[in-house]
Parts: structure tokens; sequence; C-alpha cells
């Protein structure tokens, strides 16, 4: 590696012991603040911020790792990016903690932890500065700008990119010292799984281009123009063709896997445009000064003003101006500001990606940049300073003790999806996410008319927020006013059609009017759109039974249960729908009540109920008392008293091999 600078060199004495364990304790050193500010969020729980999409309400993830999980996990684009290792990493959370959210968080926050010690070491491979990159990484560690990244489990996806980000990095610095083929497999492999586990890392490519000028010093600055600048630089960029190819193909991917799921971009180009150059300026401003952070950043409704924009782009510029004016004395300048300028290119807002201004997440690699810049500066400036040593002690302790105690207050809003909405509200304007998520908690708590309040709080400020108008329309439906909750439906509809909620939620408002039919084609639509919605599996089943179509019912239940097989009021409704089934289909009642027994896995009361029925009306009373009997004690444990009375009752006929007379009254 030409001009590659060497690490120091280790001291003679009785110094050479403590230098040979310098690194293991830097490392300890990390986790431990790392860990410290971040583990108080093994307490906290999911968030309705796409917690629920990614975990806790979606029945494949939540099953844990299975072959139909896995295939899913590469194929499902009900979520607009492919992520299918992530998909992975949340299964295998589920398969060892269930939904228990404290598990989760702990995963996270030990990704985040290994980003950051593969960050210290991959850093200090390419400068061969320990204290440098130890300061580099303690920042990345615990900055307030992280918290979003690690305390919410739905954006597993950075910290775990993250750390195949950095093995990208280790891999191509050993690479970039001793190149080698099996070197450059591991530099393409470990990149194409940080891919699939977010698309972002596209630019990763130009990373190692910006560091193969510096620190790698692969490319010799003799002048931009010279022939030996341009044969190097065509060089470096040849040699990372098969890398360009990988991130050409995961956004032609991510495009496709985008178009699939039927996203369409609303806001103009050009308002667009003007937020990106704002929110580059914010972000440089949240990096120095992490004040005010909250979750969402609602998107201005009539685009950032023209002042705003040209300041920040004035900003910028300024910035660039400068670090070009660096160029040969300090380039770590220039490298820095465009890997910080480069990253944030795929979450910036040319391509829309969401409905915010902006967010605190899209900074967990790119900030580094700006960090690293900032560090490598202020070193090499301080080196005429008087007690230089003592004075950067003193700066590096103030720096990292500041943000320690903002990221862990930060992380402390995470708790639950209160404290997080309340936090938005508090921090920004005119956030109708913030109101609609508030609304959703106190919905659970039991206060409606709070709730309501929110709802429409949130559709004041964005009239075509879909999920606020179905959750108002939830809302009402509870109250009872169900025609008021089915215009609110129908509206959600007309803003998004393929809403599968909406229509479940539409068809149930339908039922209690009567309307079958209707409620019918919405359930069915709903199943359209997402075949494995158990919801709309059971209403639909409960629609076909108050239209008399007792198979199709059948039909509908067990689909229901396959999904959720301990779902207890698809079950119970599946034995009342068998117990009829039993006087209409006759001998047939005891293959389908041992079907439903079998999918319920032999455990509930009703449907060993309606078996027991089912094999007494065949006859065979000793099967009927046996089952009888099971169903008797399950209901007594379940506290049943109903239930339990009436097997005590049947249970006397079936052991006196008669069919079950009631008394006539």
């Amino acid at each position: 590696m030409n001009g590659q600078q060497s690490p120091p060199k280790v001291p003679l004495g009785a110094g050479r012991c403590l230098q040979r364990w310098l690194v293991p304790l830097v490392c300890l050193g990390l986790a431990a603040i790392t860990i410290a500010v971040f583990v108080q969020a093994r307490a906290y729980d999911f968030v309705d911020f796409d917690d629920n999409d990614y975990v806790y309400e979606n029945l494949v993830v939540a099953k844990g790792l299975t072959f139909k999980g896995a295939v899913w996990a590469f194929t499902n684009y009900k979520i607009d990016h492919w992520l299918p290792l992530t998909w992975l990493s949340h299964m295998a959370d589920c398969q060892v903690y269930g939904l228990w959210a404290g598990g989760h968080h702990l995963t996270n926050v030990a990704l985040h932890t290994a980003t950051v010690l593969l960050f210290f070491l991959a850093l200090r491979a390419m400068t061969g500065s320990l204290w440098r990159s130890a300061f580099v990484a303690a920042v990345f560690a615990i900055h307030p700008l992280r918290v979003e990244s690690v305390a919410w489990i739905a954006e597993r996806k950075d910290v775990l990119s993250g750390v195949f980000f950095m093995l990208t990095l280790w891999a191509y610095a050993h690479y970039a010292r001793q190149p080698s083929r099996w070197r450059y497999t591991a530099v393409a492999l470990l990149f194409g799984f940080g891919l699939l586990c977010k698309n972002t890392l596209v630019t990763l490519p130009f990373v190692l281009l910006l560091l193969d000028w510096w620190p790698l010093h692969r490319l010799k600055l003799d002048g931009p123009g010279s022939a030996k600048f341009v044969a190097l630089f065509g060089g470096l960029v040849k040699e990372k063709i098969p890398l360009f190819l990988i991130s050409a193909g995961s956004c032609v991917v991510a495009v496709l896997w985008q178009q699939q799921a039927g996203s369409s971009t609303q806001i103009p180009f050009l308002e667009r445009l003007g937020n990106a150059v704002v929110s580059y300026g914010i972000y440089l401003g949240q990096v120095v000064c992490p004040a005010g952070l909250a979750i969402p950043y609602p998107f201005p409704a009539s685009g950032q003003p023209l002042w705003k924009v040209g300041l920040a782009l004035a900003l910028l510029a300024a910035i660039f101006i400068c670090a070009l004016a660096c160029l040969k004395k300090r380039p770590y300048l220039l490298v820095g500001w465009l890997w910080y300028l480069g990253m944030l290119v795929p979450v910036i807002g040319f391509v829309q990606i969401s409905y915010h201004a902006h967010a605190d997440r899209y900074t967990y690699l790119p900030a580094i940049g700006l960090v690293m810049a900032g560090t490598w500066a202020v070193a090499d400036w301080s080196k005429g300073w008087n007690h230089r040593r003592a004075v950067l002690k003193f700066l590096t302790a103030a720096v990292l003790g500041t943000l320690m105690v903002c990221a862990w207050k930060q992380t402390a809003y995470w708790q639950n999806s209160e404290t997080l909405s309340m936090r938005a509200l508090a921090c920004t304007s005119d956030n109708y996410v913030a109101h609609m998520v508030l609304g959703n908690v106190l919905l659970r708590k039991g206060d409606a008319d709070a709730a309501i309040a929110h709802y429409q709080q949130a559709l004041q400020i964005n009239p075509n927020y879909a999920q606020a108008r179905n959750n108002l329309g939830i809302t009402l439906l509870q109250k009872g006013k169900v025609d008021e909750a089915l215009t609110q439906y129908q509206e959600a509809l007309k803003i998004e059609p393929d809403y599968t909620q909406a229509h479940e939620n539409l068809g149930i408002a339908l039922l209690q009017k009567r309307k079958l039919d209707e409620a019918i084609t919405h359930f069915q639509r709903a199943l359209q759109i997402y075949p494995d919605y158990e919801e709309a599996h059971y209403y639909l089943g409960k629609a076909f039974f108050q239209k008399g179509k007792v198979d199709e019912a059948i039909s509908q239940y067990e689909e229901a249960l396959q999904l959720a097989p301990s779902d207890p009021k698809v079950q119970s409704n599946l034995g009342l729908v068998l117990a009829v089934a039993s006087l209409r289909k006759g001998s047939n009642a005891v293959e389908l009540a041992q079907q439903a027994n079998k999918l319920t896995g032999g455990e509930n009361p009703v449907i060993l109920h309606t078996l027991a029925t089912a094999l007494a009306k065949a006859g065979r009373f000793p099967e009927a008392a046996e089952t009888a009997q099971h169903a008797l004690r399950l209901a007594e444990a379940q506290s049943n008293t109903a239930l339990a009375a009436q097997l005590q009752l049947e249970l006397k006929f079936y052991q006196a091999g008669k069919p079950f007379q009631p008394v006539e009254r």
C-alpha cells in the first residue's frame, strides 16, 4: 500500500506490556459507554411507529425462524424496502425472545456495540492512529443522533447493516495493504450482505474511493489533472467495478420493489430538492448541537422557504470551498465532507422514501465523515498549544460526558408510544403522525373521546392521512356511531384504495348494518391484497355464516386458525359453526369436529364440547364421555362455569350410553 501510515511503534521497556493491551482496553471502554447509554432500553415497549408492521403484528415474523418465513423474507413486498437479512434477524429474535420487547431492544444494543468496535478497529487499521480512532468511534457510539437507530426496534436495518458496513471497511483496509483475490472477494461478500440488510449502503464503493485518497494514500495528489493522477484514479475505479455493479443491482431491485409495493411519489421534485438542501444543513447542526431531537419531523406543507434553501446552500458551498482550499495539507477535511454529502444521497429526498422532512436515523453512518474530519482537524490544529495533552484530555472528557448525558436522556423518550409521541409534539409543530399515535395510546387506555380529538387534530393538519381516518373510524364504531365510522373508512379507501385494514374495518361496520354482500366484498378485497390476513379470514367466515353458507364459513375459520392457532375467538366461532354443521351434515359432524380439534391442539373446551356432541350423535358414547370429561377439566381450569355446568349435565347421559336430552321447561 503506497504511502500507508504505519501504526505507532511499540515503545521499549515497561510500556510494551501496556501497549499490547491498549487496543483491547479501548474496545472494552467503547463497549462500556455504549451499553451504559442504551441498556435502559431493555425495559422499554414496542412503539406504534412501524414496530407493529416489522414485529409484533407481523404474523410471519412473530412465528420465529421457519422455512416459510425465510422465503417470505426474500419475496415479501408489502413493505417498500427489500431487506431479507433484517427480516431474518427479527424472526430470530422472535424465536429466542418471543414478543418480549426488551429482548429485541437488547439485540439492537448488541449490534450497535459490535458496529462501534468494528469501526474503531477498521479506522485504526486504516489510519494507524489509536486515540483519534477511539475518539471518533466513541462519538459515533453515544451521539444522541444514534438513539433513533438503536432504541427503535424497527430500525434494526440500521444497526445490522452497520455491522456489515464496518466489516467491509475492515476487510478493505487489509485488502488495500496487501491486495489479493480472496480479500477482494471478502469485501464484495460483506458489502452484499450489508445491502441485504439495508440498500442505502449503495454509496459504499464511493466511500472506498475516498478512503483510497485518505487515509489509505493509494491515490497520489500530484495534481488532479496530471497523467499519473488520472491513471491511478482510473485504476482504482476499475478495481471497484464489481462493487459498483452490486450497487447498481441493489438500486434496480429497490426501484422494482417499490413499484411492486405500489409506492408513489406525491411530493413535487423541486420541493424535495429544496428540502434536501435544508436537511443537509439541519443534520450538520444536529451533529454539533443535538437538541430538540424527535420522531417524526413533518414535511413542510408548502415546502421549505426559499431563504432557508439559499442559506443552507451558501453554508454547504462555503464548507466545500474551505475543505478544497486545505486539500493538500489536510485532505481529511474534503474526504469527511464528501463522505457526509455522499452517504446521505440515498435518504436525503432526491428519491422519495418517506413523507418526513428529515430523520435522525439517516445520519447513522453519514455523520461519521464529519466527526472524523473534525477530530483530525482539532488534533492537527492543536499541535502548537501550550499544555496540549491536558487540554485535549479535558475536551475529550467534556465532549463524551455531555454526549452520554444527552443520549441517555434522549433514549428515555423511547420508553413507549406515549412518551415518544409527547416528545414529538413538544419539539415539532403540525405533527399529524404524533397526534395519530397518541390517539392510539389513548384509545387503548379506554379514553375514546380524547383519542377522537387527536385523530381529528391529525386530520385537520393532513386531511389525506388515511391511517388517521381508519383509526378514527375504529373509535367511532366502538362508540356505536356506525354511520360515521363507515364514512371514515370510505374516505380512507378513497385516499389509499389498497389499504387492507380499512377494507376489513369497513366490512366489520357493514356486518353491523347487516349488509352482508358488501361486507363480504371488502373482506375478500382485503384478502386479495394480503392473503395471510388472519382477521379478514375470521370476519369473512363470520359473514358467510350469517348468510347461511356453513361450508364457506368453516373454510375461512380454518384458514384463520392455521395463521393464528391460539386465537380464542376463531376457535369459539369455529366450534359454533361446526355445531350447526353437525346438525346439517349428520355423519360428517365427527370428522369436522375432529378436524377443528386438531387445528386447535386438542386443548380448547368449546371445540372438545362440539366433538363430544358429534360423537354422541354418532352413537360413540364411550368416546363422547371421555372427550366431555377432558373438556370439563379444561373448562373448570379456565373458570368457564357455564360450559362446565353444561358438560357435567351431558356427561351423565354419555356415561349411561344415551344421547343428551335437554329437560323440557
